[in-house]
């Protein structure tokens, strides 16, 4: 499935909010940092516990992925194309072939939520987010 990942400046929760009403539509799935496991290597401080790190949303048949993101963001790298599939294959190939000439943000690996997943700036500038389900 080829979707959108929208980053938010700590107001993910409340953009969804404003989201739901607009479309007539309801959150389908939503995590929070403090939900995430403990990870030394991606430490979580205590005021941003409470902040999406994964939302999902339906609009029409169309998937909309948001969260807030780590750092502070301007229009325009606040979003992301996403490839949500369970073939890994194609997504280690579209990754591979990506990451050439581009900037890794989080590289593609086993999460607990997702048996890969990562995201990348390609060399046109574009962000794009892949996950194996």
């Amino acid at each position: 499935m080829l979707g959108h990942y929208l980053m938010f400046n700590r107001n993910c929760e409340e953009a969804l909010n404003i989201y739901e009403k607009a479309f007539g539509t309801k959150v389908t799935g939503i995590q929070k940092y403090k939900d995430m496991p403990p990870n030394p290597a991606f430490p979580v401080a205590e005021e941003d516990l409470n902040l999406v790190l994964h939302s999902r949303l339906v609009i029409d048949g169309a998937e909309i992925m948001c969260a807030d993101s780590g750092q502070a963001l301007t229009s325009g790298n606040n979003m992301y194309i996403t490839l949500t599939s369970g073939k890994a294959e194609m997504i280690q190939q579209a990754w591979n072939a990506l990451k050439d000439g581009g900037k890794i943000y989080l590289e593609l690996g086993p999460t607990f939520f997702a048996k890969l997943h990562g995201h990348l700036q390609d060399r046109f500038g574009i962000n794009w987010m892949f996950t194996v389900e």
